[in-house]
């Protein structure tokens, strides 16, 4: 299995950002994507997910609002649009695929989000 993150870099408070996530080679099928995020000297947490079938979507308290989190099922690829971004926001984002419900996440190498001026 591969797992691809794309989409993060230096932005302004107030601006946005749109990440992506690519996965191959889950053949059994995906029950559900995310994203998670890891500060310095924080745990990770979750951002956002979406599960497959249905498209229901959960945020963290956080984000919601601000953040909105989508898919391609077709092309197995998440999609997490960020706007008004806060310094606070500021971390790696890691991609997650769960092929099953219970199942461990897969992860992907993460890509580094900064919001600065």
């Amino acid at each position: 299995v591969q797992i691809v993150e794309s989409g993060g870099g230096l932005v302004q408070p107030g601006g946005s950002l749109r990440l992506s996530c690519a996965a191959s080679g889950f053949t059994s099928g995906i029950y559900a994507m995310s994203w998670y995020r890891q500060a310095p000297g924080k745990e990770r947490e979750l951002v956002a997910r979406i599960t497959s079938g249905g498209g229901s979507t959960n945020y963290a308290d956080s984000v919601k609002g601000r953040f909105t989190i989508s898919r391609d099922s077709a092309e197995n690829t998440v999609y997490l649009q960020m706007n008004n971004l806060k310094p606070e926001d500021t971390a790696v984002y890691y991609c997650a695929v769960r092929r099953g419900k219970y199942d461990l996440n897969y992860w992907g190498q993460g890509t580094q989000v900064t919001v600065s001026s």
